[in-house]
Order: C-alpha cells, then sequence, then structure tokens
C-alpha cells in the first residue's frame, strides 16, 4: 500500500527532455519528486489532488544557464518574470559579479559592490541597496541567506571581482597580487566552493567597468592568476567555469582563445561564456567562435557558447547609461551634463564624426546599433513628440527631409534626452534564421544567455523559453518540440552536472512545466515599476503556461505566482556531479 500521491497530472502529453517522441501519461508528484509516470488510467494509488491534462505537454522545468539574479531572488523569490515562463533552475553568480564574498573589515566594499552592480548589470542601486539584507561576509553565508527563502533552484559561481575585492582592497583596480595574496584569493575561493559554490565567473571584457568608470577588478588579472583560479576548480566536485572576454561581442583573438583553452584545460572541467550572436551578414563570426571549442577538446577541455533562440529585443536612450556609450568616442558625449550633451548632438559636425566612429572596424558588434533609421520610437515625455510612438524613425525623417540620425536627437532633445528608443534587430532574415537552426546542432553550442535579472530596464531576455517553444510550434518551426524542449532542459542540465533534475523520469525531482502547445507564448516587453523605490524594469507576461512545480510544490498557476518558495540553493558536490572534460 503506498502512501497518497501529492498531486497527479492526467493524460499528459509527456516531453520528457531526452529528446525522445512523447507520450500520453499519467504523472503523480510524492514529496518533492516524480512518483509515477504510467500509461493514463492506470496509477491505483490515491492522490490529493489532481488535474485533467489532456491536450497539454509536460515537460520537465527550463534551466536557465546564465542569469544575474543574484540580488532580485532577496526582494523576489519568485526570480520574475523566468519562472513565470517554466523556468525552474537558475545558474547565478556569472561575469564574475557576484554579493560575495565580502571583507568583514571594509564595511565600504558592500557600497562598492552595489555601484558596480548597479553600473555594470543595469541593476537598480536604490533595489540594490533596500532590497537585500548584505549580512554576509563569506561566500557560504551568502548562499545560506538565500537557503529556504527562494521558489526556484539557484546555484552560484563565484565572481572573480568579488575575490580580488576582498585579498586585494583598493589594490584589485589596476594592481598584481603578490604571491601571499594570490595564496589567500586561492584560499577564499576553496572556502567557497566547499560550501556549494559552483564554481569561477570572471570577466576580461573592455564594456564592464566600476560605479567609478574604472575596468572592474578582474579586467586587471594576468594570464597566471586566471591559470591558477582554474585549477582550484578542478580540485572540487562539480564545479565550472564561466568567462566573458572582449571577443565574445565579435570575435575572439589568438590570445583570448588561448587563455580560455587553458583555463578550462587547467580545470579539467567545461567554460562556458556569452553570448554567440549569429548572424548571417557576418559568415565568417560563427567558425571564428567555434574554434574556441575545437581547440578546447584537442587540449583536454571543453568550450561551450551560449547563443540566444529568439532576436531579444535591446532598448537604448541617449539620456542614460547604454550600448550606445561603449561604441567608441561615444561615450565621451554621451557622459557629458543634459544641456552640454545636447549642444554637442545638435552640432552637425560633432554628429558626423561619432557617425565616423561608429561605423569603424573598432566599433565591432556595436556597428549594429547605428542604423539609426531602423530604430522605433519608444515612450516619449513631451507635447512635441507626441503621437510618435510606435513609428519608425526612417518615415518621420523622410517626413522631416531630415537624415535619420538628425531626426533621432531632435525627439530625443524634445524630451531632454529621456526618450526610449528600439532598434529593429538587423538579423531578422531567414538565412541568419537558417544559420542559427544549423549552428544549434553544434555539440558545444548550447542556449542561453538571457541575462535575466540584469539591465532591467533596458532588455528582457527571461521569456527566451516561451518565445522559442511557441516559435518551434507555430512559428519558424526550426525544431521539433522534443528536440526544443532538450535544449532547455536536459542539455543544460547535463553541461552542469546537476544530479536528477531536467527530465521527466521516476524517482528524480518534480521541477516540471505544464503549458499549452496551442498557445505557448510570450508577451510584449512593457515597462513596470514594482522594484524596491518603484525602480523601473521590463517585465512580459507567459502565455499558455497552465502552472510550474519546483521540487514537487506549486509555484505559477496561470501566471500567478502561489506564495510557496519550494526552492533549493543548488551546492556543488551535493546537487552536481563532475562534468570532467578529461
Amino acid at each position: 500500500m503506498h502512501p497518497m500521491l501529492d498531486h497527479l497530472i492526467k493524460g499528459a502529453t509527456v516531453v520528457d527532455g531526452t529528446g525522445t517522441p512523447s507520450y500520453t501519461a499519467d504523472v503523480g508528484i510524492r514529496d518533492g519528486r516524480i512518483a509515477v509516470v504510467a500509461p493514463p488510467g492506470t496509477v491505483t494509488e490515491e492522490a490529493r489532488s489532481s488535474e485533467d491534462a489532456t491536450g497539454l505537454v509536460l515537460a520537465p522545468g527550463f534551466v536557465d544557464p546564465h542569469t544575474h539574479y543574484d540580488a532580485q531572488l532577496f526582494w523576489d523569490p519568485y526570480a520574475t518574470p523566468s519562472l513565470n515562463h517554466g523556468v525552474t533552475t537558475v545558474s547565478g553568480g556569472n561575469c564574475g559579479f557576484t554579493l560575495a564574498p565580502l571583507n568583514p573589515e571594509r564595511p565600504a566594499d558592500a557600497d562598492y559592490t552595489r555601484r558596480m552592480m548597479s553600473k555594470v548589470e543595469g541593476m537598480s542601486l536604490v533595489a540594490l541597496e533596500e532590497g537585500a539584507p548584505w549580512s554576509w561576509s563569506s561566500f557560504g553565508e551568502y548562499l545560506d541567506a538565500l537557503e529556504g527563502r527562494i521558489a526556484v533552484n539557484a546555484g552560484f559561481m563565484v565572481g572573480h571581482c568579488a575575490l580580488r575585492r576582498y585579498v586585494m582592497g583598493e589594490d584589485a583596480i589596476g594592481g598584481q597580487p603578490t604571491p601571499a595574496q594570490l595564496e589567500r584569493m586561492l584560499a577564499l575561493f576553496h572556502e567557497a566552493m566547499a560550501a556549494g559554490a559552483w564554481g569561477l565567473s570572471t570577466t576580461q571584457s573592455g564594456t564592464h567597468s566600476d560605479g567609478d568608470g574604472q575596468p572592474v577588478a578582474s579586467r586587471h588579472a594576468a594570464p597566471a592568476e586566471l591559470l591558477a583560479l582554474s585549477r582550484a576548480v578542478g580540485e572540487h566536485e562539480g564545479t565550472q567555469i564561466e568567462a566573458i572576454v572582449g571577443g565574445c561581442l565579435d570575435q575572439f583573438s589568438d590570445d583570448e582563445i588561448e587563455l580560455l583553452v587553458g583555463m578550462s584545460a587547467a580545470a579539467g572541467r567545461p567554460l562556458n561564456w556569452n553570448v554567440l550572436t549569429i548572424d548571417a551578414a557576418v559568415p565568417e563570426r560563427v567558425p571564428r567562435q567555434l574554434a574556441a571549442s575545437e581547440r578546447a577538446r584537442e587540449a583536454g577541455g571543453r568550450i561551450v557558447a551560449l547563443t540566444m533562440p529568439i532576436l531579444t529585443p535591446m532598448n537604448m536612450s541617449l539620456g542614460t547609461f547604454c550600448a550606445l556609450n561603449l561604441i567608441p568616442g561615444w561615450g565621451d558625449i554621451l557622459g557629458l551634463p543634459v544641456p552640454e550633451r545636447i549642444a554637442k548632438l545638435r552640432d552637425p559636425g560633432v554628429r558626423a564624426e561619432m557617425l565616423r566612429r561608429a561605423d569603424s572596424k573598432e566599433a565591432g558588434v556595436f556597428r549594429r546599433l547605428t542604423h539609426f533609421g531602423r530604430y522605433v520610437i519608444g515612450d516619449t515625455y513631451s507635447t512635441a513628440n507626441e503621437g510618435l510612438t510606435g513609428r519608425v524613425v526612417r518615415d518621420i525623417a523622410a517626413e522631416r527631409g531630415q537624415d535619420p540620425f538628425t531626426c533621432l536627437v531632435e525627439i530625443c532633445a524634445n524630451d531632454q534626452l529621456r526618450t526610449v528608443l528600439w532598434p529593429m534587430p538587423t538579423d531578422n532574415d531567414p538565412d541568419s534564421w537558417a544559420l542559427r537552426a544549423e549552428t544549434w546542432q553544434h555539440e558545444d553550442v548550447m542556449l542561453g544567455g538571457s541575462d535575466a535579472g540584469a539591465h532591467l530596464d533596458r532588455m528582457c531576455g527571461a521569456p527566451y523559453t516561451t518565445r522559442f517553444l511557441g516559435d518551434c510550434l507555430r512559428g519558424r518551426k526550426l525544431m521539433g518540440l522534443e528536440q526544443a524542449v532538450k535544449m532547455l532542459t536536459d542539455d543544460p542540465a547535463q553541461l552542469f552536472g546537476l544530479r536528477e533534475r531536467g527530465r521527466i523520469e521516476e524517482g528524480w525531482h518534480a521541477d516540471l512545466v505544464l503549458f499549452d502547445p496551442e498557445r505557448i507564448d510570450a508577451g510584449k516587453a512593457t515597462l513596470v515599476h514594482d522594484l524596491p523605490g518603484d525602480s523601473p524594469r521590463l517585465d512580459s507576461r507567459a502565455i499558455g503556461i497552465n502552472a510550474v512545480w519546483v521540487n514537487g510544490v506549486e509555484t505559477i498557476r496561470e501566471d500567478v505566482v502561489t506564495g510557496a518558495v519550494p526552492g533549493t540553493v543548488l551546492r556543488s558536490g551535493r546537487d552536481t556531479r563532475t562534468v570532467s572534460t578529461k
């Protein structure tokens, strides 16, 4: 006589995450696990509750391999909107940026960390100050602070910037560690991994600066320091590396490939990076970026590229820091006080020089942002701009007899530069989509790169799961449903070595998503003011998701959070097994 089931999902179309064909089954949950998967009508155990899932798809919970929910989970334990879109496990602590460890002898380091996160990850400073307790110093204490109060499963890398800052203080910017300091950094890192950190995250990217405008700490590290930390990763069970270099945006340099390959091989563990931009107009990029993966295999490592299966629109503004500031020569002008900035932007000579720099080879991937005729006007703030929201700059410029950039500057100036701008993607052509479908087949390419929890008012990558499935079922149909689900579940679970997650299998953790294949999709990104301090962020409704379970507990029903917090802080070793590359 079996004890009762907690819940029985009857007659669902089960897509189990392995890529094998779907089948109809009754699925029973008990004590956080999948207790039974059986042909419809054959389950004999009583269930406390049940539902009819005829015509609905039951899939494993989605795994988002690249998020920045490190702070948000304190004020939003539901990791919205990721959880709404079926994500039950998130990887955090990426790109070298974590909220721990913090040196207890330097309380000001917490403020430095908040200002850095606010700048590099586009998080609200007020939310960081008011929304998180900042009660920890060690990495283990940070993990403990989240334990028992989150609705998703979450694992965290240790940020290289935090390790450097803890040991070197202000010398972390510009300095090199003494042998004793490097030893201290390694000891601190081992301590974090012993407490459950997933491994090392670091950035060498020129786009990452701290709150003072200085290159962030990890960018000052020499290869020897990175290789020493990488070797430490390999001494712990179930750990790996995540790294960002300048070439992630466009194309790696030979030195960058050598560094990434060296790090992965030294650890004997996978290294993932983001984000691989696939664009048929730049056919040489994908082979160049994947050359790193080929080299890693030869050297006894593995390098995995994350790539997004949807085009994530990212808004721009001439008023606040955004990607436009990263175009060579643009930061100086866009960093001026608003009245001076408007005066400069209105100067035809200044605009001509800005456009010349933006079109140069050094602008790299940012060249895509300067097709100003292809921008769509978003929110506006002045009577002069009434009726322009939703219109394309090219059309407005033609009506006014202006060139697109001049037209754009005038519109923004009317709003004291507050105008929200949406560039239309340049890579939405059939050839680019065909190239994506082909690239996704590569064994070292994985879906991800949502950055969920970061760049909150600029982009909303979290809904890539539902939008991709909707596209596979009813849109471009680049993938079958079973394969698409595998790419969102088992593939990332296998990369991270998650124990008994990522598939629907008897005995495994009951992380589940129930959805309507006729409807699954993501709503348009809209600005909401629901952060601490009423700070804005972009949000997107989940469409066609009936319910989400984390560890057997219902966390979402019809796009509304239930209030339950059944998530686990996933700790390396206990919750992850080693994925060795040797």
